[in-house]
């Protein structure tokens, strides 16, 4: 294909994308597979890698930035982004209609209504079709340039979808975090003991103010478009109008509005959106009226911060008011103590309310809520009950402020609270109220796997003492076993004598699984399978694992590593000190280089891999799954009390898991070979199949370079099936990858590295 047939094929390829990308995302009616579209996009990457030099802003593959940004730059609106006068009172309202009626005397209108989405006002700029740059409203005047984050938002167009598209237009709307998104990150955080959102505005509003765009992309944001700033080519004569030309353009806008001719009848509408509030997939907080004919705006005119044609009607927040009779503490299975308000019962929003989080301590001290006291309560976001309010003219004087106990309430032990974090923690590694959960997480699928023991099983376990910790599991006994209670002291169930014999045969099997499922069993803060394997890949046994000569030099290189950051006479921090103090500070990072090298040395010796990082000739980085976070938390865990216990019972129980990457298969095509996963998986998750692999004496990496011999693409494949497909390296279907593990006894079958094409999967 000569360069300009090259080029025209990639726009059509930015034209498609967009055009499937509008049919998947905005309109939920794809045309084609995903695989199909996987296609169109490997082919796009395909010539932007052989012509860098041809990749523009609106191509899809530079919706995630690669750079974090240093701060926002400021860009002015060309048309003031004005906000709208808000009023709660349907009197007010009625007001607003006379006064529009006054200022249009003799002219009929008519009004629409629309759902008034609570999140972040933003303004898009399209010139000749394609996307500028994205802003915040900031004062009205400016706003940051938000442009690398917004382009991570799959339902905003980079190219609009029109023929002739309009030379300038400058739309502008509200970008919104899911209800459901917002309950599921503000759950990580706390269980990261991090503070949560306060509400799912707040959280889109911190999302799209992250300097780190691929952290952004991971965000369950989207967007809704309602208005316009500068146009050139883009006219509308009514509200209605404009809503059904920003959605042919491929700009998502609501479908949930309504044309009304009278004022009565918009009041009905309003009053309809407020009972199918709920409904939304995210949060409204009220409705907008506006003027339907466009044509009368430059008539009604504007104040110094709000339009005359417009009005914002909020609607009360659902809230309620009980008392507060007592402030319990829940204790997490990573050991983050959450305070919890346990409430006069209370309906609200659907739903009967006795129990609301208090976050943590901060929280509580911020808001100064006491027990005893008479509460607001709402739900944040609609999905987690929070108390929002105290009445302190409510008080009489018993009530008790709160304090976090010292002492973990299931326990006993003390518990202490991270510099870094807000949440505090028990540190009893063997606390009961984290047993359950942790017993719950040995015995899963990915961990040591034993069927027979789920959350209920665990619960009862723990419950009737037959077992505090794990290992507690490996004593236990088909008698006692056979009598597990599984129900009440007044309808008891049995866990009988099948399921106890079942139970114990899994134990006994459990002993010899891979070392590096017995490392993940251990519930390690900050070590997945990923981690755990290339631990156990590194090591012979359990024993030699617990002794941590491995990790004690990797554990040094990562401090060395931040001693060289910290002396850098060239970083930001030091570059303007004194010319004696950045010598001092320059001879310590000259020093600091040799010991690494030094290190690097020792490393590469263990058979640990290192990588220089780019433009930074003393700083290397370590591959093969080691992580600072996770080196850490594995030498804390083996040099406690807790930690060494378990090496003393693991080794009285006879338990000594084998590692050395796992045992490699006599004939399998997989062994010694590089895979990577991709994509989502039908018949098992992406560890099951690496735990496949791994078994059988292959290895799972996690970026596809010209070493791998195989990726394993699911649906979804996105852009590691375009790096494989450009490099030429074979790819595998879940029915290609277990006809392939299947073949074990024809290692020769093994197609080449050639032509994806060879293996019939595309």
């Amino acid at each position: 294909m000569d360069s300009e047939k090259t080029r025209a094929r990639l726009e059509e390829l930015k034209t498609l994308i967009e055009h499937h990308n509008q049919r998947y995302y905005q309109q939920s009616a794809p045309e084609i597979t995903d695989r199909e579209y996987d296609a169109l996009y490997a082919e796009l990457l395909a010539i932007e890698k052989a012509h860098p030099d041809w990749i523009s802003s609106d191509s899809p593959s530079q919706r995630v930035g690669e750079t974090p940004l240093s701060g926002f730059s400021q860009i002015d609106h060309a048309i003031p982004m004005m906000s709208l006068s808000n009023t709660y009172s349907k009197t007010e309202l009625l007001d607003f209609f006379n006064r529009v009626r006054k200022l249009l005397p003799n002219t009929v209108c008519t009004w629409v209504v629309e759902p008034k989405i609570d999140g972040l006002a933003v303004s898009l700029r399209y010139e000749n079709g394609r996307l500028v740059h994205a802003v915040t409203r900031g004062d009205g005047k400016s706003g940051d340039d938000i442009t690398a984050n917004v382009k991570t938002i799959r339902t905003i167009p980079l190219k609009l979808s029109a023929a002739t598209p309009p030379h300038i237009l400058e739309v502008r709307g509200e970008v919104y975090m899911t209800r459901s998104g917002f309950a599921r990150i503000n759950r990580e955080r706390e269980e990261r003991g991090e503070e949560p959102f306060a509400n799912p505005r707040n959280a889109a509003a911190g999302s799209l103010k992250l300097l780190d765009a691929r952290t952004v992309a991971t965000r369950p944001l989207d967007a809704l478009w309602y208005a316009l700033g500068e146009t050139d080519g883009a006219e509308a004569d009514t509200q209605a109008q404009l809503l059904e030309q920003l959605a042919t353009l491929g700009l998502r806008t609501t479908k949930q509005y309504r044309v009304c001719t009278t004022p009565e009848e918009a009041l009905e509408a309003i009053d309809a959106l407020l009972a199918m509030r709920h409904d939304f997939p995210f949060e409204i907080d009220g409705a907008v009226i506006k003027v339907n004919e466009r044509t009368l705006y430059e008539r009604l005119g504007v104040t110094a911060k709000s339009p005359r044609w417009a009005v914002a009607y909020k609607y009360e927040p659902e809230q309620a008011r009980t008392r507060l009779n007592a402030i319990t503490i829940q204790v997490g299975r990573t050991g983050v103590l959450t305070p919890v308000a346990e409430l006069e019962p209370v309906f609200l929003a659907g739903s009967t309310i006795s129990r609301a989080t208090l976050h943590n301590e901060d929280e509580v001290h911020r808001k100064d809520i006491r027990v005893g006291d008479t509460v607001t309560i709402e739900k944040a976001g609609e999905v987690i009950p929070a108390v929002v309010a105290v009445d302190a003219s409510a008080r009489t004087g018993a009530e008790q402020s709160f304090h976090m106990p010292k002492h973990c309430p299931v326990c006993g032990e003390p518990t202490s609270r991270r510099p870094d974090e807000v949440a505090w923690r028990c540190e009893n590694l063997l606390c009961p109220a984290q047993n359950k959960r942790r017993i719950e997480h040995f015995a899963s699928r990915q961990a040591i796997d034993i069927q027979q023991l789920g959350s209920q099983v665990a619960d009862a376990l723990v419950e009737q003492q037959l077992v505090r910790e794990p290992l507690d599991l490996f004593d236990l006994r088909q008698n006692r076993l056979e009598r597990l209670n599984l129900g009440t002291e007044e309808e008891p169930r049995l866990f009988g004598a099948k399921n106890a014999a079942k139970l114990l045969e899994a134990l006994e099997k459990a002993k010899t699984a891979p070392l590096s499922d017995w490392i993940f069993a251990f519930g390690i803060p900050h070590v997945g399978k990923t981690a755990a394997w290339h631990l156990a890949e590194k090591h012979r046994d359990f024993n030699q694992f617990a002794d941590l000569d491995l990790l004690h030099p990797v554990a040094q290189f990562f401090a060395l590593q931040g001693d060289l950051k910290a002396t850098n006479p060239r970083s930001a921090e030091n570059r303007n000190k004194p010319e004696e103090e950045k010598a001092r500070i320059g001879q310590a990072y000259e020093t600091c280089a040799k010991e690494i090298a030094v290190l690097e040395e020792q490393l590469h010796q263990l058979g640990i891999l290192l990588k220089r990082a780019p433009g930074k000739p003393h700083e290397s980085l370590l591959t093969e799954g080691f992580k600072e976070e996770s080196t850490k938390s594995i030498r804390a865990f083996f040099t406690s009390d807790v930690g060494r216990e378990v090496i003393r019972r693991m080794q009285e129980l006879n338990i000594n898991p084998l590692g050395g990457g796992g045992a490699e298969k006599a004939g399998s095509p997989l062994a010694g070979k590089t895979f990577v996963i991709t994509g989502t998986l039908a018949s098992a998750s992406r560890d099951e199949i690496a735990e496949r692999i791994r078994v059988n004496g292959g290895k799972v990496t996690t970026s596809v370079t010209k070493k791998t011999d195989y990726l394993i693409a699911g649906e979804n494949a996105g852009s590691k099936l375009a790096n494989a497909q450009s490099l030429g390296i074979p790819i595998l279907s879940e029915e290609a990858f277990n006809a392939l593990l299947a073949s074990s006894d024809q290692p020769e079958s093994t197609p080449a590295k050639t032509s994806p094409k060879q293996l019939d999967l595309f």
